[in-house]
């Protein structure tokens, strides 16, 4: 028999500022490596501090907490496995993102990332220095290289390692969820086995952070790309790979590899994981939302059920003269069915009393916009109310396609801390709440069945500010309008490329104008998760102030 290295890998859920709690995780991963007879126990990049902490990390006193977390971590844990643990390090005026690697109550090594992203939603370049190319660790078994994260998606490090001796490469990270991700890493992480000829470990972390998830998934890579191992997504996972050198050098023994979701559930988890661990990491327990009987509303209850549990979850209906009884009921039917509670505040009263104030301002111009924004906004206001009064965290019901055109009233349904669908387009929502209804996981607290009534999902969409009002009087079909932002958004197309693609260009040039109006109010509005690499937010960061549009 050859000799053996065994691996113990913490795929966990971190907390940005969380020092004592990030490093109460570490203990007990490697308290579990220890039982396990590991010879190391590896947690994601920037584990102790959380990930991402954006400018705090430039805070100096953060930093030192940090380190000092990390040296007490190398005091506690000297008697076992070598533990390596992600972290900031400030040496003199440089600060670096480092992988902190510890064993006998010492310090073996302190890697530097070399390669610092600065696209999507990352921008290491304005935060830390960039280190030096480095060589492996001996802990005496192997030798093991760690390129950290983005070191991994470029030839230069990986090959370095390699060429210096390395023979298993473990790569921390902290890479957030888009659609289709997995297969991206998958595929980059292949290439560099096959061009190092080694082993290589893909460490993800798990867990919810402002927008962004981290998904896990967490693989071993044998060389040739085999995939000897791989965790679940989303869950937290303590796993043990056990290595064997051979003639051909290490190997990873072939363990689970867990099941991998589609993308429809994978988006809906990332909804349910972002709200939840949005509330537990700030503070708090319960949501309140408007009800109103769309289907927008429907599903972020419906996420909300699954992410805090139906007792924590408060709807409430605010008809006025325009909702319909329709409304009234499947507002009711949701709730019914999700097993949520439902309140029903009138906004009658308050809007006549609105109107009468504003009566001597508005006097002879003809009821707009402006009268219907104020039933909105009466509503907004009743919200935080319940919000202030019971501790119950606002959550927006906006979808993708509103947000980006502006068809949502700032400080009226805009109103919130956080969004569950902002990445959603409208035709993503429709498909998300049949795949709800057809499908139940444990993860879920929501009750399993048909949760969203179909009538919510077949029914016109509508605001119900005036009467007879359809979302379609003041703009394209969603099935269009989907298309067309998916082009002027996620890919950034010319107008002339979508006039191309079969529409007509006053159409797309009303769209375009939309866009770039409403830029003013998502940088008001309430954070929520990411789905795609075109999020708005970090992903896409535009001025307000712009008065170019397309001539094409």
């Amino acid at each position: 028999m050859g000799e053996r290295f065994r691996l113990t890998l913490g795929q966990m859920n971190p907390t940005v500022g969380d020092l004592q709690g990030n490093a109460a995780l570490a203990r007990r991963a490697w308290k579990e490596g220890k039982e396990a007879g590991a010879d190391l126990v590896a947690l994601p990049e920037m584990f102790i501090t959380g990930y991402q902490t954006q400018d705090l990390v430039m805070k100096h006193a953060f930093v030192r907490d940090a380190m000092d977390h990390v040296e007490q971590l190398m005091e506690e844990c000297a008697d076992g496995p070598a533990l390596a643990i992600g972290g900031p390090l400030l040496q003199g005026d440089k600060l670096y993102n480092a992988y902190h690697v510890l064993k006998g109550g010492r310090l073996v090594r302190q890697v530097l990332k070399h390669d610092l992203p600065n696209e999507t939603v990352f921008d290491e370049v304005r935060l830390y220095d960039q280190g030096p190319l480095g060589g492996p660790y001996d802990l005496g078994v192997v030798r093991v290289g760690t390129p950290i994260c983005e070191d991994a998606w470029h030839e230069e490090v990986p090959e370095a390692l390699e060429e210096s001796g390395a023979e298993i490469l473990l790569v921390p990270n902290g890479s957030p969820y888009y659609r289709g991700k997995f297969d991206t890493r998958l595929n980059v992480m292949i290439s560099r086995v096959v061009e190092t000829g080694l082993p290589l470990v893909y460490l993800n972390m798990i867990g919810g952070q402002d927008d962004q998830v981290f998904d896990g998934g967490t693989f071993v890579l044998n060389p040739g790309g085999e995939l000897a191992v791989r965790l679940p997504v989303f869950d937290e996972a303590i796993a043990h790979v056990d290595f064997e050198k051979t003639d051909a050098g290490w190997r990873a023994q072939k363990g689970d590899i867990a099941a991998f979701p589609d993308d429809w559930e994978q988006d809906y988890r990332v909804m349910v994981q972002a709200t939840r661990d949005y509330f537990q990491k700030t503070g708090f327990s319960k949501a309140v939302l408007g009800l109103s009987g769309g289907v927008d509303s429907a599903i972020v209850a419906t996420i909300a059920a699954d992410a805090l549990g139906p007792e924590n979850v408060r709807g409430v209906m605010m008809p006025s003269e325009y909702t319909s009884q329709a409304s009234l009921d499947d507002a009711a039917a949701v709730a019914t069915a999700l097993g949520i509670r439902l309140d029903n505040v009138s906004i009658g009263g308050p809007r006549r009393a609105m109107t009468e104030a504003l009566a001597p301002l508005f006097e002879g111009t003809e009821p707009d916009v402006a009268e219907e924004n104020i039933q909105s906004r009466l509503r907004g206001v009743i919200l935080m109310a319940l919000s202030n009064k019971f501790g119950e965290m606002l959550l927006t019901t906006g979808n993708k396609s509103e947000v980006a055109v502006g068809y949502a009233t700032i400080y009226g349904d805009m109103a919130g801390g956080y969004n569950p669908i902002k990445d959603l387009y409208k035709m993503r929502v429709f498909e998300t709440c049949r795949w709800r209804n057809a499908n139940h996981r444990d993860w879920m607290k929501g009750p399993a069945g048909e949760v969203i009534p179909p009538n919510v999902i077949q029914k016109p969409p509508t605001a119900e500010l005036r009467e007879d009002q359809k979302d379609s009087d003041s703009l394209p079909e969603y099935s269009d309008l989907d298309v067309i932002l998916e082009a002027l958004i996620d890919d950034e197309k010319a107008v002339s490329e979508v006039v191309e693609m079969g529409f007509d260009r006053e159409v797309v040039k009303k769209v375009e104008r939309l866009i770039y109006i409403a830029e003013y109010k998502r940088f008001q509005s309430a954070p929520g998760a990411r789905l795609t690499k075109r999020a708005f937010w970090l992903d896409r960061r535009y001025p307000i102030v712009n008065r170019w549009r397309d001539p094409s």
